[in-house]
């Protein structure tokens, strides 16, 4: 089974301040694209109710340092679950906090991806089952915003499961443009099964992010671009600028498609529901 976990980064100059998102992910080949559609194609023959929209328990893991930096507070954990939940209300999914906890550990505070750090942080304070989202903040090292695992990558590693992102990206955060919880609905997008918008550019390979309804996109876009955008002038469409699993800022993003939400379905039905 393929493993790929999100890596979402991002370039600072100054605390606070994050000039744009950038990604460190390689994009899946061609061959483990297809690998990957078949394996969860297989899955769902033998099943024969999709779980179409259900309530998500999520468990925030808040990491500080010893000396209190990073902490959340109650306020903004409720606000980053209304975010979520206004934009993943259309596909019928609901998010509700099911327990917080708070640990000072300096090593898990900078954590980053595949580190000793990550792995003893998560398989200490995991809860819950396949379907319920463990969600960490600290400060996370690397110059990372954020990253996650997918649905199939549970069934071989469930202790890694989850979404890890900057604790400043809550809503009312200090990360500028990127202050609004949408890292949060971007990585919980991976977590539920979707890739990015502009995976496989404009010679996109069976559906490039696998959706029909997201345009091909010849690479990320940033900031707030132009609706008029059109990286791929050759394939039908402009860019997806406002959509939740490209990079721009957080006040551009504000949209799924149909097509995502149905991905959703059957990669939570494969993978997630009742494991």
């Amino acid at each position: 089974m393929f493993k790929f976990l999100t890596f979402l980064g991002l370039a600072t100059s100054v605390a606070g301040h994050i000039h744009h998102r950038t990604c460190g992910v390689r994009d899946l080949t061609a061959e483990e694209f297809e690998a990957a559609e078949s394996h969860r194609h297989s899955i769902l023959q033998s099943t024969q109710e999709r779980v179409k929209g259900a309530t998500i328990n999520v468990y925030f893991h808040v990491i500080t340092n010893t000396s209190g930096a990073g902490n959340i507070p109650d306020s903004q954990l409720s606000a980053q679950i209304d975010v979520l939940n206004a934009a993943y209300a259309p596909g019928g999914w609901k998010f509700v906090q099911a327990g917080k906890d708070v640990t000072a550990n300096n090593d898990w505070y900078v954590m980053e991806p595949g580190t000793r750090a990550e792995k003893e942080c998560k398989t200490t304070l995991r809860k819950g089952n396949a379907d319920d989202l463990n969600l960490y903040t600290a400060n996370i090292g690397g110059g990372l915003l954020g990253w996650a695992t997918f649905p199939k990558d549970y069934s071989k590693d469930p202790e890694m499961d989850g979404v890890v992102i900057l604790y400043s990206s809550f809503p009312g955060g200090s990360a500028r443009h990127y202050d609004e919880g949408d890292t949060g609905t971007h990585e919980v997008g991976h977590w539920m099964g979707l890739y990015h918008t502009f995976q496989g550019g404009c010679r996109e390979f069976g559906g490039g992010d696998g959706v029909a309804d997201t345009p091909a996109e010849k690479q990320a876009n940033y900031e707030c671009p132009s609706d008029s955008t059109d990286s791929c002038p050759s394939d039908p469409g402009n860019d997806p600028v406002h959509n939740f699993m490209d990079y721009v800022y957080d006040a551009c993003m504000y949209e799924f498609t149909p097509g995502q939400f149905d991905r959703i379905t059957e990669e939570f039905t494969a993978y997630r529901a009742g494991k």
